[in-house]
């Protein structure tokens, strides 16, 4: 089943609301989890998924992610037909850059053409969720569907951040509302709408016919959830909704956007409960990544020596290579080679690679990125007021310092 469906992930956004830490790297290779990258999930969930045949789409400042690809995930058996494709956007077809999701899959509609598959699979690079990509397979198959939308239930008020998809008595898609405040709900609950998880599945011969015509029409902004699956639906293409089924084996599925700096900051902190609402620890769905060779994570100083110092980390996620040397971790994730010096206290946390806290600063409620050095006794996350003056400071009060701050 696996081996004929060609899938392409969605790797190419600015992340904008996800700035500063999109300043330098694209949305998907936005370090997550302590020792992950966002973009990690969706590609754990084709292997885990048995897709081996995957093309991802690249554009905004894709150094990193490039890289990260190339060390991390040369997994694949080019001699079994297996591969990893990285296809920055080249103006294949004109003088434009990837316009929207639907016109980065027609300018490369030549990979499609090649490969012959009989289905084409789309999926959004970032966003946080397990999936079997196979069940959903099966369900367009057995729908003898043309395309399919992957969808997950979810409150109503959660309708302004995201596109509602319309469904009628028979799961079959009859519009597309994008971040509507009166969202039409499910017929057999009011208080839930079909969130559009970014997901669609499509016949490879009508994928490509819609899409040539999509790409002649001046006036669209080449968008599948806007444009392109919408038209289909007045052609009466049937389009049919999958309802997310869930990997994680918690009680609540779990599937979350992580676009905004409160919404990756909440998702980092689901790892950090005592039972996590994401569960990392099912050896029946992995998530893979790519290390460096850390030595193991070491904490060192007793209270009743050198001077009081107790270097202790508690409900918290702590990576290799970390030193927390006389200092206090709580409900916080560290990367790693991330060094905590004595009294030093950090709660609810986020501290990325290569940070260095000097000793007696205070962080909270923060999110550190890569290679920061806060000097002996700075505060951060306590003086929301000076915070502002320095850097980013979100409505939920969430202070992020980017990458290679230099901090006086």
């Amino acid at each position: 089943m696996a081996d004929k469906v060609c899938t392409f992930i969605m790797a190419g956004g600015r992340g904008e609301r996800l700035h500063p830490l999109t300043r330098d790297r694209a949305k998907p290779a936005v370090p997550f989890g302590g020792i992950y990258r966002i973009i990690d999930i969706t590609l754990s969930n084709c292997i885990n998924s048995g897709l081996r045949r995957l093309h991802i789409l690249t554009q905004y400042k894709s150094i990193s992610l490039d890289r990260h690809i190339r060390t991390g995930w040369n997994i694949f058996a080019g001699e079994l037909g297996e591969y990893i494709d990285i296809i920055p956007a080249q103006q294949r077809v004109d003088d434009h850059w990837y316009q929207g999701t639907a016109d980065s899959i027609y300018q490369n509609i030549y990979s499609i053409e090649m490969e012959k598959p009989e289905l084409v699979l789309i999926l959004a690079g970032d966003h946080i969720y397990k999936m079997n990509y196979l069940e959903m397979i099966k369900f367009h198959r057995e729908h003898n569907a043309e395309a399919t939308v992957g969808v997950v239930e979810l409150p109503k008020e959660r309708s302004s951040h995201l596109g509602v998809v319309e469904v009628d008595g028979l799961s079959r898609v009859t519009g597309f509302s994008e971040k509507p405040q009166n969202p039409r709900t499910l017929i057999d609950n009011p208080n839930l709408i079909y969130g559009s998880m970014g997901i669609y599945l499509f016949n490879t011969d009508i994928l490509k016919d819609d899409l040539t015509l999509d790409a002649r029409n001046t006036s669209s902004s080449h968008d599948f959830g806007k444009n392109v699956l919408p038209s289909m639906i007045k052609k009466g293409r049937r389009v049919v909704v999958y309802n997310f089924k869930d990997e994680n084996k918690k009680e609540a599925k779990y599937w979350r956007d992580i676009g905004t700096i409160d919404a990756y900051y909440e998702a980092n902190m689901d790892f950090v409960q005592v039972d996590p609402i994401f569960n990392l620890y099912d050896n029946e769905w992995p998530m893979r990544t790519y290390q460096y060779q850390f030595p193991p994570a070491k904490f060192v100083f007793a209270q009743e020596h050198k001077g009081g110092r107790l270097g202790t980390a508690i409900d918290s996620m702590i990576s290799g290579g970390c030193i927390i040397s006389g200092g206090k971790v709580q409900r916080s994730i560290l990367s790693p080679n991330v060094r905590i010096n004595s009294y030093v206290e950090v709660y609810d946390s986020i501290l990325m690679e290569g940070v260095d806290v000097g000793r007696f600063s205070k962080i909270k409620r923060a999110i550190i990125d890569k290679d920061v050095c806060i000097p002996q006794n700075v505060e951060i996350g306590y003086d929301l007021h000076k915070d502002k003056k320095r850097f980013t400071v979100t409505e939920s009060g969430i202070v992020v310092v980017a990458k290679g701050t230099k901090i006086e």
